[in-house]
């Protein structure tokens, strides 16, 4: 059973994720197959799905931006909640229902400090800084963080500190943009309340 959640906007982590809990297992790379032709028709790209709160409080959470501002307002959020309840709760009616058990839904923007889920994210914000946790270490290094500098083929190459890193997109387990000066001015006039990290650059 779908509850509509709020319809919030502010930064996450993470990527499409197989959710574990202990009366449920979701996955949320079918649910965003099923629910991102709807994301689309409503003129937005989708751009993370997960499962967040585990048993006590579970979550259905949606980020969602317009292509042209990387953004979503209030009236954006609501739009798409009300399309994916439409279509949820239809799955359930049909013996589909996606999610075991009740859950809310919640659809935000996905903020400053954005998530890096998709390959095509690395060349769109190449220039500033990310942090990249990995599958497996490359190079004695489970994490990276530096100035992306584009992508070749499916090879993302990050200037850290240490050098320049090229890191296979498949190896990356999640990604997430770091507060910069510079980001703060490439996306205005989002809040960047609740970003984890901010590097002043001089």
């Amino acid at each position: 059973m779908t509850q509509i959640g709020r319809a919030g906007i502010g930064p996450a982590t993470g990527g499409f994720v197989l959710s574990i809990g202990a009366a449920f297992l979701t996955d949320t790379i079918a649910i965003a197959r099923l629910i991102e032709p709807s994301v689309k028709e409503l003129g937005f790209d989708l751009v993370r799905v997960a499962m967040i709160g585990g048993t006590s409080d579970p979550t259905l959470q949606v980020m969602a931006e317009r292509p042209d501002t990387r953004q979503l307002n209030l009236d954006d959020c609501q739009a798409i909640s009300r399309r994916l309840s439409d279509l949820l709760d239809a799955e359930e009616a049909a013996g589909r229902d996606p999610i075991e058990g009740g859950y809310r839904l919640e659809v935000s923007s996905p903020g400053i400090d954005r998530p890096l889920t998709r390959l095509k994210d690395y060349p769109d914000w190449a220039g500033h800084v990310a942090r990249l946790k990995l599958g497996e270490p490359l190079g004695g290094a489970k994490q990276l963080s530096g100035t992306i500098e584009g992508v070749t083929g499916n090879i993302v190459t990050l200037a850290t500190p240490k050098g320049v890193r090229e890191v296979p997109f498949e190896s990356i387990a999640s990604a997430k943009l770091l507060l910069t000066d510079k980001l703060i001015n490439a996306t205005a006039p989002l809040s960047s309340e609740g970003a984890d990290l901010i590097k002043t650059e001089g």
